[in-house]
């Protein structure tokens, strides 16, 4: 992380907040998410976050959850905001709430040619196991995802360690 990250705060996103979610899925992405996709994760009852900066909503992450294993379907922030360590706060932050739903491993895709945030994922322990061709639309052509995962330790019941 960044020390030029701070003052910043965590918070489930909510259905009245997604003009400033479009916000930065505009500025960040070339093929954003529409406010109806974003309705129904949030009635879907996804892990649905913002990370807010001296009250401006300058990203959010989408996670779900089941059948001990999670997919963050979604990261972003805004581009005037990257490169200062929000984004590594913003995925750990996503990490954890796998946790606490007690997932063994968290997949994503990223465009191949997203080289910046590929090694933010690789930085947090993320690691490729594939690729999926023409995943994300283009203006001309379709680009491939790379598929990562992060292995999630986990305790089982009874095996915790003794204090």
């Amino acid at each position: 992380m960044s020390v030029k990250a701070q003052g910043y705060r965590l918070l489930p996103m909510l259905a009245d907040q997604l003009d400033r979610v479009k916000h930065n899925e505009r500025r960040a992405y070339s093929h954003p998410w529409t406010e109806g996709i974003f309705k129904d994760c949030i009635n879907s009852g996804y892990e649905c976050w913002l990370i807010e900066v001296a009250d401006a909503v300058i990203g959010h992450g989408v996670l779900s959850t089941g059948a001990g294993e999670s997919h963050l379907l979604n990261i972003c922030i805004n581009p005037e905001y990257q490169g200062l360590g929000y984004g590594a706060l913003l995925l750990n932050h996503m990490v954890s709430r796998a946790e606490f739903h007690e997932c063994l491993c968290v997949f994503l895709e990223v465009r191949a040619s997203n080289l910046a945030a590929y090694k933010l994922y690789e930085k947090s322990g993320f690691t490729e196991i594939g690729v999926r061709k023409g995943y994300y639309p283009g203006h001309i052509d379709a680009e491939d995802a790379l598929v990562l995962t992060k292995e999630l330790l986990q305790t089982p019941p009874g095996d915790a360690p003794p204090d």
